[in-house]
């Protein structure tokens, strides 16, 4: 990458750094609590998405810190930081999330659920790393060395854990969450 470049790419990352910075300073209460946890969320997504992808060394410890993080604010946590008609500015919620609770606390206790059981596989070999390439997480269980986790995970690696995980909170943002 040219000097150039690897500047623009540093300016687009602090720009929308400012962007992110600027609009949790606007808001307040609920909306500054759940913006904060989505936020932290996010951040543990993005490291354990460099492992999983392994762009960054694989280590267990920080895997189970990071679910544990995003288990923390998943599950009832979460739905307790969207009260009824909290849409004030400038909240990235959509009305959806009232007229279809079931869905959204559904996606919440699913997020806690794939959390808990990738913080239990933590210290497991994910897929990539035995030479499996990278794990779909589709429905089926790739083996692994210890074969923990909690609630049917048994024998799930990381990144198949992960990748649940993932598809989880994409889900949810497509349905619940207005685009930036």
């Amino acid at each position: 990458m040219t000097r150039i470049s690897r500047l623009a790419v540093t300016a687009l990352v602090l720009f929308l750094a400012s962007v992110a910075v600027h609009a949790h300073r606007d808001a307040t209460g609920i909306v500054k609590q759940r913006m904060d946890a989505m936020t932290a969320m996010g951040d543990a997504m993005k490291a354990l998405r460099a492992m999983m992808r392994g762009t960054q060394a694989y280590e267990g410890e920080r895997v189970k810190g990071y679910a544990g993080a995003i288990a923390r604010h998943a599950g009832e946590e979460m739905t307790a930081l969207f009260p009824e008609g909290s849409l004030n500015h400038p909240t990235r919620a959509k009305p959806a999330i009232w007229t279809d609770w079931d869905r959204f606390a559904e996606s919440a206790r699913q997020l806690a659920m794939y959390a808990d059981a990738l913080a239990s596989a933590a210290f497991d070999e994910p897929a990539r790393v035995r030479g499996g390439g990278r794990s779909s997480g589709g429905d089926v269980a790739v083996e692994t060395k210890r074969g923990s986790g909690p609630r049917g995970f048994t024998g799930m690696a990381p990144d198949a854990l992960f990748e649940r995980l993932r598809q989880t909170c994409s889900d949810c943002h497509r349905g619940f969450r207005t685009k930036k």
